[in-house]
């Protein structure tokens, strides 16, 4: 891959990100909203066919994120319980940071042992 096309998608991304930062500042559900569209995996599959043109391997691949996205939810249960329970925010967001690798762990476990993947 040249480093044009990586530029792309890293700008690309990072706009993304930008902008559901801003829209958040006017208004935290719609900001919500665009940062929650899973446009990361569908960029990444996207990509992933372009480059490959192997549909097995994103096939794979969008099932290892439904694998993986039980155990992201662990962050947004954990961060505002542990906000509103007057928690600083850099500890709240450790706590949760810490939570989701550990749910994360399992969930590879789990998607592994139950799951078609690798």
């Amino acid at each position: 891959m040249d480093w044009l096309n990586l530029l792309g998608k890293g700008l690309f991304s990072g706009a993304v990100i930008v902008a559901a930062s801003e829209i958040a500042k006017k208004s935290t559900i719609f900001g919500a909203l665009v940062i929650s569209l899973p446009l990361a995996s569908i960029m990444s599959m996207t990509w992933l066919y372009n480059d490959t043109k192997d549909k097995a391997e994103v096939a794979d691949y969008a099932e290892s994120i439904l694998w993986l996205v039980i155990p992201s939810m662990m962050l947004f249960i954990a961060l505002p319980i542990l906000l509103r329970r007057d928690w600083e925010f850099e500890a709240a967001m450790g706590a949760g940071i810490a939570l989701t690798i550990v749910a994360y762990g399992a969930g590879i476990g789990l998607a592994k042992y139950f799951g078609n993947v690798s």
